[in-house]
């Protein structure tokens, strides 16, 4: 059985009505609140950015490096915000949260936006990629509408800094994640650092594009995340020229890719046999590895946390094993659909008829 892929949480406009609470009235429920929402929002941009990374047939490739970056950024601020949440008391649900793609981001926040699973498109970069990263004000041009996810961090650091919540270490994970080292959050400095990471590697700060430099790079220059995908969908690296950012830059070539179709609502439809195999062993392993998520900051479980990032690099093989698998349509690949089942349960109901998938 699928898990429920709407929790409370992810109702829509739940970080609008989170940022209307007035400021005295944000204290700790509200702060555990749009923790748990940040949990969410941070695993719900995971698979679609591992569908992406996936479809790039050179593992080597550029943009399949720069992707997988921004892969484990993700992981990293998950795992900060899962601290965040349980410096002030809770513990957060994600096994029983995960979306059912195509789906809104959890909370509201883009609400315009439809995230989908699918191999790597200029469409793909455009609608969905760059989409969830959008910055309260892109450098190139300025933006408006819904909240965006800096709005919302900016929302929960000032609640941190007017209730100015005790702080327990008590059940946070230390843990290295890529380039950046999980650290218990001691005080307010802490979680604000914390918040800024967040934001910058995600959308770049109001007056640059470029994201904190990490050891992993030896201090290099590294845009954030909407920028690098922007690259990706301009075929040009950002630069600046007296004060202004343009994509003009060198070349960035658009990469080979498995031509991964989009998975349609209620996941592929009668599915071969090999796909069915590789779809159920899949989905098993997600559903373990949520599990084991959970459990890690729910029981301060550090092998859990271990198991967790071992399975995630365990879920690339029958990943890429279902790209080679043609769809009926002559065109598209099928590809991992995210839909984790419990153990021992069988493959989550698939939609019984209807589109094959389609492309973006």
């Amino acid at each position: 059985m699928a898990a429920p892929g709407v929790a409370a949480a992810a109702a829509h406009g739940m970080v609008a009505r989170l940022l209307a609470v007035p400021a005295p009235s944000r204290r700790d429920d509200w702060l555990r609140q749009a923790l748990q929402v940040a949990v969410e929002l941070e695993l719900a941009t995971i698979p679609p950015y591992l569908c992406a990374w996936w479809s790039v047939r050179d593992r080597s490739d550029t943009v399949a490096n720069l992707i997988r970056g921004i892969v484990t950024d993700e992981m990293f601020h998950m795992g900060l915000a899962c601290n965040m949440l349980v410096a002030v008391g809770g513990r957060p649900r994600i096994a029983s949260v995960t979306p059912e793609y195509p789906a809104p981001l959890p909370g509201g926040v883009r609400s315009n936006l439809t995230v989908y699973l699918s191999g790597l498109t200029r469409a793909y970069v455009r609608d969905v990629l760059m989409a969830i990263e959008t910055p309260e004000s892109p450098l190139p041009e300025p933006s408006a509408g819904p909240p965006t996810i800096g709005d919302f961090y900016d929302g929960l650091v000032t609640a941190f800094l007017d209730h100015r919540p005790e702080l327990s270490v008590r059940g946070q994970m230390g843990q290295r994640i890529g380039p950046d080292e999980l650290r218990p959050m001691r005080n307010l400095d802490d979680v604000v650092a914390a918040v800024e990471i967040i934001k910058e590697q995600g959308e770049g700060s109001s007056t640059s594009p470029e994201a904190p430099s990490s050891e992993a790079t030896g201090g290099h220059r590294e845009v954030a995340h909407y920028y690098a995908f922007a690259e990706i969908y301009h075929g040009r690296t950002l630069e600046e020229a007296d004060g202004v950012w343009e994509f003009s830059g060198p070349p960035v070539p658009f990469p080979d890719v498995h031509p991964m179709g989009v998975v349609p609502r209620g996941g592929w439809p009668h599915p071969p046999r090999e796909a069915a195999t590789l779809l159920r062993r899949f989905d098993s392993a997600y559903g373990e590895l949520l599990r084991d998520l959970e459990a890690a900051w729910q029981s301060a479980d550090h092998g859990a946390l271990n198991r967790a990032i071992k399975t995630m690099e365990q879920l690339e093989e029958p990943a890429l094993a279902l790209m080679e698998i043609p769809l009926g349509d002559g065109r598209h690949t099928y590809g991992p659909q995210f839909r984790p089942v419990a153990p021992d349960a069988g493959q989550p109901p698939s939609a019984g008829s209807g589109s094959r998938g389609r492309r973006a």
